[in-house]
C-alpha cells in the first residue's frame, strides 16, 4: 500500500511540472504517466527504496538525468524520427499471403 501511494505521489510531481508547460490543455493519459516513470527509473530511480530523506534528491538527480538525455537526443540526430519520411520513385515488392489477395506484379 505504501508504494502505491508512493507511486501515485511521484506520478503527480512528474506530470505537475509537465502539464505547466504543455502546449495543449489535455490531460496526459496512463501510459504517458508510466512511460515518464519508465524513464526516470532507467535513469536510475527506484521509487521502492524512496523514503523521506532522500526522495526530493533522488527523484530531482533522475529528472536531471532524463532531461539531459531528451536533450542530447533531439540535438544528436539520432533521437528523433523525420516527420514524413517517404521512398518516392521506388517500388515494393508485393507478396501474397494467405491473408491477403493476391497482387499482379508489372514489368519484372
Amino acid at each position: 500500500m505504501k508504494s502505491l501511494i508512493e507511486a501515485v505521489v511521484i506520478a503527480a510531481l512528474i506530470t505537475a511540472p509537465l502539464a505547466a508547460f504543455a502546449q495543449s490543455n489535455q490531460p496526459l493519459t496512463r501510459a504517458q504517466v508510466r512511460a515518464e516513470l519508465v524513464q526516470l527509473e532507467k535513469a536510475g530511480y527506484d521509487p521502492a527504496t524512496a523514503n523521506n530523506y532522500d526522495y526530493p534528491e533522488n527523484i530531482q538527480a533522475a529528472e536531471a538525468r532524463v532531461a539531459a538525455q531528451n536533450a542530447n537526443a533531439q540535438t544528436s540526430g539520432y533521437g528523433s524520427a523525420a516527420n514524413g519520411s517517404s521512398q518516392a520513385g521506388s517500388r515494393t515488392d508485393a507478396t501474397s499471403s494467405s491473408y491477403s489477395a493476391p497482387v499482379a506484379s508489372y514489368g519484372h
